[in-house]
């Protein structure tokens, strides 16, 4: 079970960035621009962001295994047809179906294992989940690079089909068939309210990069996901079967750990989106040697992240997020000191503090978050903790990119970012860390918050928040 699940995660997580280096071959293969090639990667995210807390709360109404499997297909469909695109807009098509296979993929793989493993075993098995997001966040690039060097874009896609075969059959052979309880309906209303309030704020986030987040049309963007999401709110509010109950987030110790891990994604896609234009423009590194370089923090974290899960299970959840949040911290300010003018050694040194810190916080946030719902919530939470994941790292992207640039224009005295000198860049990143590893602090404290308030409250012969991942809740 662990094993389809586990390849399930890493081809949705591998296909949402493997296309990145074949960018510029596809604006060439179909004599297009690079703003219309982009949508190869956005409609890919946009669409699994989106879908996925429909597709958990479905979970949770008609069965986690019909769903989950289901989307193994459809990935693998959507795979082929991608393969045998004739044009750009075919391939961004296909990138839809892919994305809604993965997005039943991701919000009911963590659902999955958490209901499968024992309290005891269940931060080690979604340590291995997440070891493979951080596979496939590191293979991604690596090889999606080889694939095109040895032969043709089209078998980045190709070679999903053998490996969404032996996974399909593995889910439909191993994964136990749980049978919700009848008499539920699905929220059309909130899924609506909710798919319009994600889809601005991501598109506000993605194309404020360019236009500008004072851009009309950006702004146009946030307002509808503001009243969208206001919408949601009430409309989850009234009805008898919402599609999120919100009397969920009334646990501080489920509240914390959605924040903390929001903020720990926001900060670590920044520095992989701004660490390739200091180690490009300051040390002047190849893109293979950049790959090798910034392969410290997945390959770190995917070392770490069984081992933290095993710890969580022993001694509970909140003293190793909280460890994690502290690591992750340091990283950032070592990276805010030592960048501007250091050799790549530095940013290997950082990126393995990163990636130690990233590694010991992820799986046991994500045990603390699965093991204090419901069993009957599972689906839907796991949807939002692939949610929350997703926007921390778009919004990471776009708020310590704009903050770079903007920084390293004045380092620069004018111009753009790109064409600014090696000072300037590397001044800039320090600038963007400096608020990464702030905002880091502030989660940490939130945590230790949360560890003392848990401890204080504790009664004996009770659980508590702050262990209360090691018992699944009633």
């Amino acid at each position: 079970m662990l094993v389809a699940i586990a390849m399930a995660i890493f081809l949705g997580t591998i296909d949402g960035s493997i296309v990145n280096v074949a960018l510029p071959t596809l604006v060439d293969e179909f004599d297009t621009t690079f703003a219309v090639s982009q949508w190869v990667v956005l409609a890919y995210l946009l669409t699994q962001a989106t879908l996925t807390l429909g597709f958990g709360r479905l979970g949770d109404m008609m069965g986690k295994k019909p769903i989950f499997t289901t989307g193994f297909v459809v990935f693998t469909v959507g795979s082929v047809l991608a393969g045998l695109s004739p044009t750009i807009g075919w391939l961004i098509a296909a990138r839809v179906v892919q994305a809604v296979g993965a997005a039943m993929i991701f919000a009911l793989g963590f659902a999955i294992t958490t209901e499968a493993f024992p309290p005891t075993e269940r931060g080690r098995a979604l340590g291995i989940n997440g070891t493979m997001v951080s596979l496939g966040i590191m293979a991604g690039p690596i090889v999606g690079g080889l694939i095109i060097e040895a032969t043709d874009w089209r078998w980045i896609f190709f070679v999903n089909l053998p490996i969404g075969i032996i996974g399909t059959i593995t889910a439909v052979r191993f994964i136990p068939n749980t049978k919700p309880a009848g008499g539920q309906h699905f929220d059309f209303a909130g899924a609506a309210a909710f798919f319009l309030a994600l889809l601005g704020f991501m598109l506000g986030l993605t194309l404020g990069q360019e236009a500008g987040f004072t851009d009309r049309g950006v702004l146009g963007l946030f307002a509808v996901s503001v009243v969208s999401f206001v919408a949601f709110v009430m409309i989850e509010r009234r009805v008898d079967q919402p599609m999120l109950d919100l009397t969920l987030f009334a646990r501080a110790d489920l509240t914390v750990n959605l924040v903390t891990g929001f903020v720990a994604f926001f900060a670590i896609s920044g520095l992989l989106l701004l660490a390739p234009f200091y180690l490009t423009d300051v040390v002047e590194l190849s893109p293979s040697k950049i790959g090798l370089a910034l392969g410290a923090i997945p390959i770190t974290m995917g070392m770490i992240a069984p081992l933290s899960g095993a710890l969580s299970d022993r001694i509970g959840t909140r003293s190793v997020t909280v460890t994690g949040l502290a690591i992750m911290t340091s990283g950032y300010v070592l990276a805010a000191i030592v960048l501007d003018g250091v050799a790549v050694l530095g940013i290997i040194v950082v990126g393995l503090i990163v990636g130690l810190g990233m590694g010991i916080f992820q799986s046991p946030n994500n045990s603390a978050i699965l093991g204090s719902v419901p069993p009957e919530r599972l689906g839907v939470t796991s949807g939002v903790l692939a949610i929350n994941r997703m926007t921390g790292m778009l919004a990471g992207i776009a708020v310590l990119g704009t903050l770079w640039a903007a920084r390293t224009v004045a380092y620069a005295g004018g111009g753009t970012a790109a064409n600014a000198s090696a000072g300037a860049q590397a001044a800039g990143l320090s600038d963007a860390m400096v608020l990464a590893a702030l905002l880091l602090a502030a989660a940490m404290a939130l945590g230790v918050w949360a560890w003392r308030s848990e401890r204080r409250n504790a009664r004996p012969g009770v659980a508590t928040a702050g262990r209360s991942d090691r018992s699944p809740a009633p």
